[in-house]
């Protein structure tokens, strides 16, 4: 059986980075190659039932070894790296027997994961910590998820003595941009429940998440030779900044929220003169909250409409995943499983709230509960992203017991 560290270090050198730009599914074709990959390793490990769909969707299903007419659960992971930074050539990089000093990055040495700024890393003390070169992400989120459902599904294959129900293997495309079940049969997919393995270190049960809408901010202005602009350019970078300068930043922003508070976040700009455009992304725990957000942009634009007459100032909001806490209850087995088999891996389960979304918020809000389950991921979306072998194998030792855990349950 081949290590989930080694599946690991072979899928994020996969270069599936999402495009949220791109109206198609899968939103950037390079994500069809991990799909192909694990496809056929499903096959090789002797999975049942597997399918590779035309939009990357991976499912399959571990065969149940019990007598009884036992629920099948299902395990989800995203196989999309974020949009904010680079997945081009990653090149992991192992630091074996960590001392439990700061970690330079050996092809940016200015980049350093800290570890006053990252005090999980206290407690893997001669670990082998996994880390980028500095030059890209890493893409543990979330392919730390995607190895510890693999290694799993193997090592139960390898011991049928396991006692378990049917357990449902999914990998979806475009998670990052919100759209990772849009392409997705949950009825075929026929679980009473799911848990993605798209979480933070180790013993984690998110059972909350943000909800989520993307705002697109868009300013038409007239462009002109600046030599002759007088009385007849209308600058849309101008205006744009105006707006972006006028969001809060004393609260509302990430820089400056923590636990339940909700934030605006303004991470692309781009465009000229004539056309620019920014896209935020509104978070809260509250949904209702979310109107409310929406409602200060749209009346940013409505100042700035008033100022500058001449320019087309839109404000376009599009949903994207909302609360998972209230559709768990749908399902009360679903956490209690999940802490009794972090329980039997020798954990103390800890039931958090996620600032951010999975899958599963959304696959909760279309009826199959879904919380998530932590799997190693640190720093996602940036070049001082790392993960550690034992939260790997921690994770995929955590998945082997919920499958028994769930086993010992009837329809």
């Amino acid at each position: 059986m081949e290590s989930v560290l080694d599946r690991f270090l072979r899928y994020v050198k996969v270069d599936t980075q999402s495009d949220e730009k791109s109206d198609t599914y899968p939103s950037t074709t390079k994500q069809l190659d991990l799909s192909r990959i694990l496809a056929d390793e499903c096959q090789n490990i002797g999975l049942a039932d597997v399918s590779l769909t035309e939009f990357g969707i991976v499912t399959a299903t571990v065969p149940s070894t019990v007598q009884h007419d036992a629920p099948a659960i299902a395990w989800i992971a995203h196989i999309d790296t974020s949009p904010e930074f680079s997945g081009t050539n990653v090149n992991p990089v192992l630091h074996k027997n960590y001392d439990g000093s700061d970690i330079v990055l050996p092809a940016d040495p200015t980049r350093v994961i800290k570890v006053d700024d990252n005090s999980a890393l206290r407690s893997l003390v001669g670990a082998t910590i996994v880390t980028t070169d500095g030059t890209t992400l890493l893409g543990a989120d979330d392919k730390a998820g995607v190895a510890a459902i693999m290694a799993a599904a193997d090592w139960l294959m390898n011991h049928p003595e396991i006692p378990h129900g049917p357990i449902r293997i999914c990998f979806t495309c475009d998670e990052e941009i919100g759209r990772g079940i849009d392409k997705l049969d949950i009825e075929q997919l026929g679980a009473v429940c799911g848990y993605t393995l798209d979480g933070e270190g180790q013993g984690m049960i998110d059972f909350e998440t943000f909800s989520a809408d993307g705002a697109t901010i868009t300013v038409e202005g007239i462009n002109t030779h600046p030599s002759e602009g007088k009385g007849k350019m209308i600058n849309a970078v101008r205006i744009l900044s105006h707006f972006i300068a006028k969001l809060p930043e004393d609260h509302l922003s990430p820089e400056t929220t923590d636990n339940r508070d909700g934030f605006m976040h303004p991470y692309v700009l781009e465009g000229g003169v004539a056309k620019a455009v920014a896209r935020i992304i509104l978070r809260d725990f509250d949904t209702a909250k979310l109107a409310e957000q929406a409602a200060l942009l749209e009346s940013i634009a409505a100042e700035l409409r008033t100022a500058y007459p001449r320019a087309t100032i839109t404000v376009d909001i599009r949903q994207q995943y909302r609360n998972l806490a209230d559709g768990l209850k749908a399902e009360p087995r679903a956490i209690p499983k999940a802490e009794q088999a972090m329980h039997a891996a020798g954990l103390t389960p800890e039931l958090t709230i996620i600032r951010g979304g999975t899958d599963g918020s959304i696959l909760t809000e279309r009826g199959l509960p879904t919380p998530n389950l932590s799997t190693g991921e640190h720093n996602p979306h940036s070049p001082l992203e790392w993960t550690s072998k034992e939260e790997l194998e921690t994770a995929v030792n955590v998945l082997v017991e919920l499958a028994r855990a769930w086993g010992d349950e009837k329809l």
